[in-house]
């Protein structure tokens, strides 16, 4: 069985304390420029891959095409920095991405999910993958660490309630992981599907959503080579607050889309229903695109509060990654598509 690294939290510990005992962050980042020249390549090899028009079959090769270049480079195509704003930024310190969390199956108070979470169990931990595909498969997490390419990247992360982070995750491609299930001609979706324990997830013994919660790609967006697959954070095993054991990370969307604490992976052809859209589809739509043009019903999303900064920022479209995302939306009404 796999055992993940023990880290105690109290309410009076102090931010040294919580740092000291995962990898020293000033070692983490010393390792932030191969980081940056990896990143890079992910998207040199996404621009141009898939296109809104395509067909499934065509989407499916490019993108698989475009998983399996993620590990070559091309120094003209590094030399444009092409991914440089996902590394620019300074990344949130561990204390600040691991005590602040949005996770309604265990509160709706940010704070207090540090807490609840402490008691999920999290072993033993299977992902199905199922739906349109020709090889259904039900894999255990010790295999999916062993055989995916795990890797290391600093993403931003942006809420839809108007704050931001920018965090140092671990993980793989999607793409990776859904080429072992063959999808078919007819997956056209991708559907994620949470744990449901309400004896374990306190949050889930009220009806604040319909459980367990659910998310979902176009097939597109889900093989393209950003959208991760996350396993940690600083360099050791993913938090049980922040999604342990695996975590969508989407990081051109708003966060509600990184559903955590997957457990079913399935691909369909028509598009399901996710649970924020079932909940408010004026409020939160499929997409869930980060752009500022765009206001939530309640408040505006040209600005951004970054956890631990006092001024706000101004909030990028695509969150900072339109080059290597915008041509999947080509044609497309951003405000109707929202």
């Amino acid at each position: 069985m796999r055992s993940y690294k023990k880290t105690s939290y109290s309410k009076h510990s102090h931010t040294n304390e919580i740092e000291n005992e995962v990898t020293d962050q000033s070692l983490y980042l010393n390792r932030r420029a191969f980081i940056e020249k990896s990143s890079r390549t992910i998207g040199a090899y996404s621009l141009g891959a898939m296109t809104l028009g395509s067909s499934s079959s065509l989407l499916l090769a490019n993108s698989s095409l475009a998983c399996e270049n993620l590990g070559q480079l091309n120094k003209s195509q590094l030399d444009k920095g092409q991914l440089h704003n996902i590394t620019q930024d300074k990344s949130n310190s561990l204390s600040e991405i691991t005590r602040y969390n949005n996770y309604y199956e265990f509160s709706t108070n940010k704070e207090a999910v540090i807490h609840l979470a402490k008691v999920l169990t999290t072993e033993p931990w299977t992902l199905t993958i199922e739906g349109e595909v020709e090889k259904p498969i039900i894999l255990d997490i010790d295999k999916i660490l062993s055989s995916m390419p795990i890797e290391e990247r600093i993403y931003r992360l942006r809420c839809v309630e108007g704050w931001s982070m920018v965090i140092p995750w671990s993980g793989f491609s999607l793409c990776h992981l859904l080429k072992l299930a063959l999808p078919t001609s007819k997956a056209k979706y991708v559907e994620f599907v949470s744990l449901l324990r309400p004896e374990e997830m306190i949050g889930q013994r009220i009806d604040s959503l319909d459980w367990p919660y659910r998310e979902a790609l176009r097939i597109d967006e889900a093989m393209h080579p950003l959208t991760l697959i996350a396993t940690g954070l600083y360099g050791q095993d993913l938090p049980k607050q922040n999604g342990a054991p695996l975590r969508l990370v989407v990081p051109w969307k708003y966060a509600f889309k990184s559903i955590k604490a997957i457990t079913h992976i399935r691909l369909l052809e028509e598009q399901p229903i996710s649970s924020w859209s079932k909940a408010a589809s004026s409020e939160y739509g499929f997409y869930a695109n980060v752009n500022p043009k765009v206001a939530h019903p309640r408040w505006t999303q040209r600005r951004e509060n970054r956890i631990g900064e006092i001024k706000k920022r101004r909030t990028q479209m695509f969150n900072g990654y339109a080059e290597q995302v915008a041509h999947l939306y080509k044609g497309m009404n951003l405000e109707k598509n929202y």
